[in-house]
């Protein structure tokens, strides 16, 4: 019911940004725009995607089966863009890496966590250097750098540390041994987290080397660097004019506040954050919820319906892997 109350408030900030910029007006500035720039800023997030599937290719040692890839990170996407902060997406990677590339499900985990670990370094980095050379948003940044910061920390506990993780994990199965499940349900689930969680720790050391995470960090930066460039020509298909740094910062706060906000894919949020940050760099306000809403389009709800229509040709065999793994926990 919650998800419901989510999706409800995300259409009512959409709805409330097309009333204080004025329909008419968007469907003018829409009209107007230069479709051939939108085109390559489509194409753009279609490699986006595909640099994605590569990197995570590169972590399971599957680099090249790229068709592959890309699927389990649509699907991944699509998953990601349904849930708060984003957190179904890696699980929904594992989970669709394990059938369609024969991966362990802590193999799954562990790329997807490290792909997470590096676009919170990097975007991090990139907002404290905001912080640093643009006076008007030093705060808001400095805020969203240290956020990253700790998330990105957090996760390199999970996925590097192996003591530290299970530290964790002991605390978060205090609180699961408080609902109703019987004793050998929870020794199991015990037995098979524990045992995931170290397995995972195992794997992630395994390409813990200096030239491997130097590989996924410019692949990291690739795929950050393209999502602005997509934005970047949404911004020009309209014939305003901006700084590329003022729209690396702009995308970057947008994303966290997204994340923040718990809405589904930050749905809502990164619409009325973008416009408004835009605003704040001196474009009109018709104009800067047009471009925020046309990117979107691009970057989230095209993106939904390509792992949505993938999920569902992929469904029966996702949900059975998930069957077998809740009746795994029960036996």
């Amino acid at each position: 019911m919650k998800k419901i109350y989510f999706f409800i408030l995300s259409l009512l900030l959409i709805l409330a940004l097309l009333v204080w910029m004025g329909p008419l007006k968007v469907l003018r500035a829409v009209c107007m725009a230069d479709w051939g720039l939108i085109a390559l800023a489509f194409l753009i997030h279609l490699a986006v995607v595909a640099v994605r599937g590569f990197r995570w290719g590169f972590l399971i040692d599957q680099p090249w089966r790229i068709g592959t890839n890309f699927t389990v990170k649509s699907i991944g996407l699509f998953a990601g863009n349904l849930s708060p902060m984003r957190s179904a997406g890696e699980v929904m990677n594992a989970v669709a890496g394990k059938k369609l590339n024969g991966i362990d499900l802590s193999e799954g985990l562990s790329a997807g966590l490290t792909e997470r670990f590096f676009d919170l370094g990097i975007g991090g980095f990139l907002l404290f250097g905001a912080a640093v050379f643009v006076p008007k948003i030093r705060i808001i940044a400095l805020l969203g750098a240290f956020l990253s910061a700790i998330i990105a920390y957090l996760i390199y506990l999970v996925n590097w540390r192996e003591e530290k993780s299970l530290r964790i994990y002991h605390r978060i199965h205090r609180i699961i041994e408080k609902l109703p499940v019987s004793e050998d349900t929870l020794e199991n689930i015990y037995i098979k987290l524990t045992s995931g969680i170290r397995d995972m720790i195992g794997y992630t050391r395994s390409y813990s080397s200096f030239s491997g995470l130097g590989i996924v960090f410019v692949l990291s930066l690739l795929s950050w660097l393209m999502e602005c460039m997509r934005l970047y020509l949404v911004f020009l298909s309209f014939g305003a004019e901006i700084e590329f740094s003022a729209v690396v910062m702009i995308f970057l706060l947008a994303n966290l506040i997204g994340i923040l906000s718990a809405l589904p894919g930050g749905m809502g949020s990164m619409e009325v954050s973008m416009a408004g940050l835009f605003v704040l760099f001196g474009v009109p306000g018709f104009l800067a919820g047009s471009i925020a809403l046309l990117d979107r389009i691009i970057s989230f709800w095209m993106v939904t319906v390509l792992g949505a229509i993938l999920s569902s040709y992929y469904a029966g065999d996702i949900f059975d892997e998930v069957k077998s793994y809740i009746l795994d926990f029960k036996t």
